[in-house]
């Protein structure tokens, strides 16, 4: 009983892992920076699937090793522990791919850029403000 308890704490622990793509979250040094931005109108969205960096993989191996090897004597835990690594592996790096965007936009300064997002749902002909920093963009944004 006291495994299937501390199976299920783990479980929970770990859930909070994959990141939230679809929040108005900022990085914390995103802050207190100067940024431009350019507002622009989307001509094309194509839709893409964002791969794992290999962090959801490593920890659902990890998580489902330990809860795997709970289980089971002798060649049994054996098993069990192997079969918890590969599925945990399996279920963290589905866990951690994200529905993302390819973006074409055309600014309103005549430049045509390509960018991918996570998680948001733009329409093609929609308004949106996109944020530099320098060279690289932060986020895009629908206009109000």
């Amino acid at each position: 009983m006291k495994k299937l308890i501390f199976a299920v704490i783990a479980l929970f622990m770990f859930s909070g892992c994959t990141q939230m793509y679809n929040s108005n979250e900022v990085d914390l040094q995103q802050t207190n920076g100067i940024y431009t931005y350019e507002k622009g109108r989307i001509t094309d969205v194509r839709l893409v699937t964002i791969r794992d960096n290999g962090s959801g993989t490593m920890i659902g191996a990890l998580v489902g090793t330990v809860l795997g090897s709970m289980f089971g004597h002798g060649k049994g835990n054996a098993l069990t522990t192997l079969a918890g690594g590969l599925s945990g592996a399996y279920v963290g790096t589905q866990a951690d791919k994200a529905n993302g965007e390819e973006l074409y936009i055309h600014l309103n300064d005549g430049r045509d850029i390509v960018t991918i997002v996570k998680g948001v749902a733009f329409g093609k002909g929609e308004c949106v403000r996109v944020v530099f920093n320098g060279n690289r963009i932060l986020r895009v944004e629908r206009c109000y």
